[in-house]
């Protein structure tokens, strides 16, 4: 563990604590914490992880538009449900993604865990644009990737950015509930 690592993590749970809350904050200090996490995960080789990270980052951006600039008359979007065939084709995509960056990973570098590094890569992005149009569907995606990141950052000896998922987990919880129970709920 690091100071830059606890930092990182302190960062990553104000940012998704305040995405919980529907507060736009979320993406301008998830921005910074993308950015320090992308060093991070090159130090330990999950590469597919660095350039996550550094994809979210511009995902950050994209996330930080839609709440306050997108929807009626540029007051941000309201958290709404995606139909049966935009949620198959995420999962598809993400299916794919995993598939082609786990064989460039396996094959091109020295990563530590291709395959499930970039899967949850792949579903991870998924998971990020869904939550940048505010789709309800993206915390329980979350919640099963943050469960499964617990266990690689536990084998990878990142206890802090372990525990750090944990917590996402539980706010990732909160998230679906709080985001179901919005009266402004679009179907």
């Amino acid at each position: 563990m690091s100071g830059l690592e606890l930092f990182a993590a302190t960062l990553g749970v104000i940012a998704v604590w305040l995405t919980v809350r529907q507060n736009p904050w979320c993406w301008p200090i998830g921005l910074i914490m993308v950015l320090l996490y992308s060093w991070i995960f090159f130090e330990v080789k999950l590469y597919s992880d660095m350039l996550l990270q550094v994809i979210y980052a511009a995902l950050q951006l994209y996330g930080w538009w839609q709440w306050t600039r997108a929807g009626h008359e540029h007051q941000g979007r309201d958290v709404s449900r995606l139909g049966a065939r935009a949620l198959a084709t995420g999962l598809t995509l993400g299916a794919m993604g995993s598939l082609l960056l786990g064989a460039a990973m396996a094959h091109w570098t020295d990563a530590a865990q291709p395959w499930l590094d970039a899967a949850l890569t792949a579903f991870s992005l998924v998971a990020q644009f869904w939550m940048a149009q505010k789709r309800l569907q993206c915390w329980p995606l979350w919640i099963v990737l943050d469960c499964i990141f617990v266990g690689l950052f536990i084998y990878k000896g990142m206890y802090l950015t372990a525990a750090l998922y944990g917590v996402f987990t539980v706010l990732a919880i909160q998230g679906w509930r709080t985001w179901r129970s919005d009266p402004l709920l679009c179907p």
